[in-house]
Order: C-alpha cells, then sequence, then structure tokens
C-alpha cells in the first residue's frame, strides 16, 4: 500500500516533490492555484491524487484548485474525473470527519 505524507499548503510558497503519490491537504487558507499545480504535477507522475479538506472553507478551495488542475491538465490532452468521499482523520486525538477527492484521468475521453 502507498504511504501517503502531509503536504502543506498554506499561502507561503511550498515546494512539492511528485516522486511518491501525497495525499494534498487542503485549508480553507490554501491557493487554489498553488493546490491545482500540486495535483496536476501528482497527475503527470502518477496518474492519480487524493485531495483532502475539512471544513467548508478547505472544501470550497480544493474544488476551485480541481476546476483549475482540470485546465493545466488539458494541455497536456488529460481529462480527469473527481471522486468524492468522506473519511475520518485524526487530527490532535480529535477525529474529524474530512471531504476526500479520488483524483484519476478519464479513461474514456478522446481529446480533439
Amino acid at each position: 500500500m502507498t504511504t501517503f505524507q502531509d503536504v502543506p499548503l498554506d499561502d507561503e510558497e511550498f515546494h512539492y516533490d511528485v516522486s511518491s503519490p501525497d495525499v494534498i491537504k487542503v485549508s480553507a487558507r490554501s491557493r487554489s492555484t498553488a493546490v491545482a499545480g500540486a495535483i496536476a504535477g501528482v497527475i503527470r507522475q502518477h496518474d492519480f491524487a487524493e485531495v483532502q479538506a475539512i471544513g467548508a472553507g478547505a472544501v470550497n478551495q480544493a474544488v476551485k484548485a480541481l476546476a483549475i488542475a482540470r485546465g493545466y491538465l488539458e494541455r497536456d490532452a488529460i481529462d480527469i474525473v473527481c471522486t468524492p468521499y468522506f473519511t475520518e482523520v485524526d487530527i490532535d486525538g480529535n477525529e474529524r470527519t474530512a471531504v476526500r477527492f479520488r483524483v484519476e484521468p478519464r479513461l474514456d475521453a478522446v481529446k480533439h
């Protein structure tokens, strides 16, 4: 099984290593363009990505990032699909519900 690691995506610049697929954790303060770049890089490298958000603001930023990433990947003739699901995560001993998006290339898409 793949090991996922934390990726801080705050308003500050960050460096993202695409050598292993990580869960891309999005906060309400994350820059959607930076998150989109991380999603696109992971898709190009690994053919899938996992994006996680907790709270309405974070989910909003994640959805915007997914839409932007779709535009970034269009240049490479890659169309993506996103499958949302709930997952429980432990934060400082408290169990929280997160929304996670499994992002994969659309297999039946033919780009013109």
